[in-house]
């Protein structure tokens, strides 16, 4: 079931006002030049009336509900379908009324996200549904305003590929960009994370056992940690090679640290009153930290291994550029570029940001099901 309030208020009223307002400009002006006014391309007159219909409706009162929200859902995927269909039909012809209906449909888009975010509903699972469906949805109109722009204004696709281009890349390469996964992200990256943040744990808790070692080690890994990527790696390829275990070494180094230090502060996390129970149950060391002070460190260490999630793959394609066979995506984006297949790079840079995104949620997972008591996972 849904609960919340029937009549647009705040951002509410503004969106469905911009999009009643826009739309009507639009209907007053030419989209693509004089031989092609709104009214002469019948699905961009139909966009532009409709959503300025519902925008006023909207914003009047008159719309409201649930299958008002269903209406302005409908109406901004029929707006957006009508522009990227009419845009890609007539690309770099757009004129100021274009882009007028575009502002009506992003407003329209934006307007659904904001009743969306609203709605109450019964049951845990239908309430995730719901808070994944807000981003993606968001995400998805990003794209849009990417295509029309690109298509809009008839940019180069050496310059700036529209995603549909970028699309038709992914899955005309998937073989290519099959085995650049493989070489990057399975072998360099999950090794080196695995390495690194592993040899980081173990460090910390020598560190937090040997006083005399946080004083001389922590001080050289802030150091090393600033060292630039592109001053290791080099380095790394020259020691190593030019396969995946320099690109491993070179993921090692940058998780390490971030490691060392999270996990050396989250040791200390605990406070003296809970130290002193621990010593009147005569706990010697490990069972107190086995029992108190790595519960009371997770949240540092998931931290850690969030962070390191993300610089892991940052750390493996910028060493790729230094030296690699002829596989890779950091190998791949370099040459690419080198041939001016701009969509090449950037369905490479699309893989790694889906690889990098899934990696870090399922860190975030595994905090969720090992830190459920922490007060940060209660909410």
């Amino acid at each position: 079931m849904i609960a919340r309030s029937t009549r647009p208020r705040g951002n509410a009223f503004i969106l469905s006002a911009v999009m009643a307002l826009a739309a009507l400009v639009a209907l007053m002006g030419n989209a693509f030049g004089p031989e092609f006014p709104v009214i002469g391309v019948p699905r961009l007159t139909l966009a532009a009336v409709v959503l300025c219909v519902i925008g006023s409706a909207f914003a009047l009162g008159f719309l409201h509900g649930l299958i008002g929200d269903m209406t302005i859902l409908a109406a901004s995927l029929y707006a957006a379908f009508a522009l990227i269909a009419t845009g890609s039909e007539h690309a770099g012809e757009a004129t100021a009324s274009f882009w007028w209906l575009v502002i009506a449909a992003w407003a329209s888009g934006w307007l659904f996200v904001e009743r969306l975010a609203q709605w109450k509903m019964v049951g845990t699972a239908a309430q995730r549904a719901i808070n994944l469906t807000i981003p993606l949805l968001f995400g998805v109109w990003l794209l849009i305003l990417w295509q029309l722009i690109v298509t809009g204004f008839g940019i180069p696709k050496v310059l700036l590929p529209a995603p549909s281009e970028i699309w038709v890349r992914l899955t005309t390469s998937v073989p290519t960009l099959w085995a650049d996964f493989q070489q990057t992200f399975m072998k360099a990256v999950l090794i080196g994370y695995v390495m690194g943040c592993g040899s980081g744990f173990l460090i910390a808790i020598l560190v937090d056992r040997v006083p005399f070692l946080r004083r001389g080690l922590l001080p050289i890994g802030n150091l090393v940690s600033a060292l630039p990527i592109i001053g290791v790696a080099p380095i790394m390829v020259m020691w190593f090679g030019f396969d995946w275990p320099s690109k491993a070494a070179v993921v090692i180094i940058m998780t390490f640290f971030p490691m060392l230090v999270n996990t050396v502060s989250g040791l200390a996390a605990s406070d003296a009153m809970q130290r002193d129970l621990m010593r009147t149950y005569a706990a010697g060391y490990w069972q107190t930290l086995f029992k108190l002070r790595l519960p009371m460190a997770m949240p540092f260490i998931f931290n850690a291994l969030k962070i390191n999630s993300t610089l892991a793959l940052i750390g493996a394609i910028v060493a790729e550029f230094f030296g690699t066979p002829i596989v890779g995506m950091g190998f791949r984006i370099s040459t690419e570029v080198g041939r001016m297949n701009v969509d090449m790079v950037w369905a490479e840079i699309a893989v790694a940001a889906l690889a990098g995104s899934l990696f870090y949620g399922l860190v975030a997972l595994a905090e969720k099901a090992v830190t459920f008591w922490h007060p940060s996972q209660r909410g």
